[in-house]
C-alpha cells in the first residue's frame, strides 16, 4: 500500500468556489460539479480499489485528478479545463509509503495510441517493401564495378539479390511486420510491458480492446502483480472479469459512491447474468 486516502474538495468547498466565480468565458468549469453528484468525497483504499459507474459518472474524471495531485507518470494527454490545477490543489493525498517514480496512470488513450504507432510501422514497412521490390530487379541485373571502400554495401546488396528469392531478400532488408498480433494481444502486452513492480499503478478501463479472454488474462496478471510485486491498483472498470478480482474495494459511483458488498450486485455483470441465464438452454443443448 501506497495510497491510504484521498480527499476530493467536497460539496460545500466546489460551492464556494463557484460562488466565488464571478465571471467565466469558460462554458465548463471542469472538473468542479463532477464528483459531488455522485457523492464521491473521499476513497479509502486497499491494495486493489475500483470505481464503477455508468458513462459520464467520473471514474476517469476521479483518477485523472489522483494522477495529477501524485504527479503520476502519464503518456497521454487529457481532459482539463483551467480550473483543474485549483481543483487538484484543494485535494489532499494520505499516503502509507512514498509513491515510487515509475508509478503511472494508463489509460484507453494510451493503449490506442500504440495501436496507431503499430498500424504506422506496419504501413512504412509495407512501403518500403514495395520499394525493396523494384530494387531487387535492378540489383540483379545491375552491372557493377567496385572502385572504392565505399561501394563495398552495394556490392554487397547486389550479392544478396543474386543470391536470394525475392521473397528473402525483401524479408531480410525490410524487417518483418509486427502485425501478427492483435490489437488486444498488443494491449495486454501493453499493459504487461508497462506496469513496474512495487509500483501504484491506476488503470482506466483497461478492458477496452480487449476479448473476453484476454480479459481473464489482464485479471489474472493484475492479481499476481499485487500478490506476488508489491503493486497497488486503482481501476476504473465495467468488465465483470475485473470486477471480480479478489478481496477488491468497489466503489458504486451509480449509488452515490457506496462500497459494495459484492460485485455480483452491480448491474452491469447482472446483466451479463440474466442474458445468459436467459439462453441457458441454448447452451445446455451443445453440451
Amino acid at each position: 500500500m501506497f495510497l491510504s486516502a484521498f480527499y476530493f474538495p467536497g460539496e460545500e468547498a466546489e460551492s464556494d468556489f463557484m460562488f466565488g466565480l464571478k465571471t467565466t468565458y469558460d462554458q465548463s468549469v471542469y472538473p468542479y460539479g463532477i464528483l459531488p453528484k455522485v457523492g464521491l468525497n473521499e476513497i479509502f483504499f486497499r491494495p486493489v480499489t475500483i470505481l464503477y459507474g455508468n458513462n459520464g459518472s467520473g471514474k476517469s474524471t476521479a483518477l485523472n485528478i489522483i494522477a495529477e495531485k501524485l504527479r503520476l507518470v502519464r503518456n497521454s494527454a487529457y481532459n482539463r479545463s483551467r480550473f483543474f490545477g485549483d481543483f487538484v490543489d484543494r485535494c489532499k493525498a494520505t499516503l502509507e509509503e512514498a509513491v515510487p517514480r515509475e508509478s503511472r496512470i494508463i489509460t484507453s488513450d494510451d493503449v490506442f495510441d500504440m495501436m496507431l504507432d503499430i498500424r504506422s510501422i506496419n504501413e512504412g514497412i509495407d512501403r518500403k517493401r514495395e520499394e525493396l521490390a523494384d530494387d531487387y530487379y535492378e540489383l540483379k541485373h545491375e552491372k557493377f564495378q567496385i572502385r572504392s571502400l565505399d561501394d563495398l554495401e552495394h556490392l554487397h546488396r547486389i550479392n544478396e539479390a543474386r543470391k536470394k528469392t525475392k521473397s528473402r531478400f525483401i524479408e531480410g532488408e525490410s524487417g518483418k511486420s509486427i502485425r501478427e498480433r492483435s490489437n488486444g494481444e498488443s494491449a495486454l502486452m501493453y499493459f504487461q510491458g508497462k506496469i513496474e513492480m512495487d509500483t501504484l499503478c491506476l488503470l482506466d478501463e483497461p478492458e477496452n480492446s480487449l476479448s473476453p479472454e484476454n480479459q481473464l488474462i489482464l485479471a489474472d496478471f493484475l492479481m499476481d502483480s499485487v500478490r506476488y510485486c508489491g503493486n497497488q491498483l486503482v481501476i476504473s472498470t465495467h468488465s465483470p472479469f475485473l470486477l471480480a478480482l479478489p478481496g477488491a474495494k468497489i466503489i458504486n459511483l451509480d449509488d452515490q459512491s457506496r462500497v459494495v458488498d459484492s460485485w455480483t450486485e452491480l448491474k452491469n455483470p447482472r446483466v451479463y447474468y440474466d442474458f445468459f441465464r436467459k439462453h441457458a438452454g441454448e447452451f445446455a443443448q451443445e453440451d
